[in-house]
């Protein structure tokens, strides 16, 4: 089981914890990891393009010019796809991309994100993250405790306000739930802080 330093708020290390070998400790699959972002980026997308179609296009409700007799070829409306300012042949329009995964593809892939976050060492485990009130300078000092630098995923085991909006205005922090840990998340932050109890309910779901 791989084993992590377990520290206070702080930033002083307070013991170690035994991470679950089969959710932290995997050989992550790349292939998984992908196939995951890409389902989760589609999901992301807005998908509100709109072009019109001959039918929607303003104009064109009366024939150009007679059928018969004047050498041109026929035309039936001004608004036809081969005119200029005429409707658009199978254009983009409003759609859902979302899909999804098998359901054990994507707990693999969650698995292989924690666990690819171990063997990278950029896993920070807490005994407890509280604070009093919503203070961006106190959730700095925590960060600054921890030495972490660059962008950090904070999960907490249960929503927790205070938390959250003090992180809110620091850029690159993000704070999610255990029950709301996700591929993306974890891949795109460099670093992942955890509470104690947030792991524990990671290991219960995943189990």
């Amino acid at each position: 089981m791989p084993k992590v330093t377990l520290f206070n708020q702080t930033g002083s290390q307070v013991g170690e914890i035994e991470l679950a070998d089969a959710i932290f400790g995997i050989q992550p699959n790349e292939a998984v990891l992908f196939d995951a972002v890409i389902m989760q980026r589609a999901s992301l997308r807005q998908g509100t393009h709109k072009v019109k179609g001959r039918s929607e296009v303003r104009g064109g409700g009366r024939k150009p010019w007679r059928q018969k007799g004047t050498g041109r070829a026929r035309q039936g409306s001004i608004r036809s796809p081969q005119w200029r300012g005429g409707g658009i042949v199978f254009g983009p329009t409003p759609r859902s991309y979302a899909y999804k995964l098998p359901k054990k593809v994507r707990r693999l892939a969650i698995k292989s994100a924690l666990s690819t976050k171990v063997l990278e060492n950029n896993v920070i485990v807490l005994d407890n993250l509280a604070l009093n009130a919503p203070k961006t300078k106190e959730m700095v000092a925590v960060l600054k405790g921890l030495s972490v630098e660059k962008k950090a995923l904070i999960v907490t085991a249960d929503s927790n306000e205070a938390v959250t909006l003090s992180a809110r205005n620091i850029p690159g922090v993000t704070v999610i739930t255990a029950s709301s840990v996700n591929v993306l998340d974890v891949l795109h932050h460099d670093k992942l802080i955890m509470t104690k109890a947030a792991v524990e309910k990671v290991e219960e779901v995943l189990a």
